[in-house]
């Protein structure tokens, strides 16, 4: 019993993941639209979201927030660890997925590092070109070396005392 459960729950957070990035990557391209107007329109078109949740919708609405609020510092961290490939050379969909994973995996970190990268995979499996999977699998193990010197130079700097 309680294995269903956890698969609901997992599922209904992957789909608040998935509707982010649709949400995020329509509004990388056209981004002209008002954010709180357009979201809201967007999680109420019923043949998108009519069978979501009041939850998957919230926490859709509190991952596109985030992203959208801290958008130039996680491009700040894309720049430094993606040689070559400034953010908005990626494809739209590829750099919007890698917002949203480092936002939730690295900057808030909600989820372990591996599921980060796992579900970074799977979105641009679903979403992405035939490319985008390793592009995006790459970027991510990147990002998390990247995360992980940060750590490490900052407690060497900054010992327990």
């Amino acid at each position: 019993m309680a294995r269903k459960f956890i698969g609901r729950k997992f599922g209904a957070i992957h789909r608040s993941r998935e509707l982010a990035v649709q949400f995020l990557y329509s509004l990388d391209v056209c981004p002209e639209q008002d954010f709180a107007q357009s979201l809201e329109l967007f999680l109420n078109i019923d043949d998108v979201t009519q069978n979501d949740t009041p939850e998957v919708k919230a926490r859709c609405r509190k991952l596109a927030g985030e992203v959208y609020s801290r958008k130039n510092e996680i491009d700040a961290v894309l720049i430094r660890v993606v040689t070559g490939w400034r953010p908005k050379r990626m494809l739209s969909v590829d750099r919007t997925i890698l917002r949203l994973m480092v936002m939730e995996g690295f900057m808030l970190k909600t989820l372990p590092v591996k599921s980060a990268i796992a579900e970074a995979t799977n979105l641009a499996d679903s979403f992405g070109t035939k490319d985008s999977t390793r592009f995006v699998n790459g970027v991510m193990h990147n990002i998390a070396k990247f995360f992980e010197d940060e750590e490490k130079d900052e407690q060497e700097t900054n010992p327990p005392e």
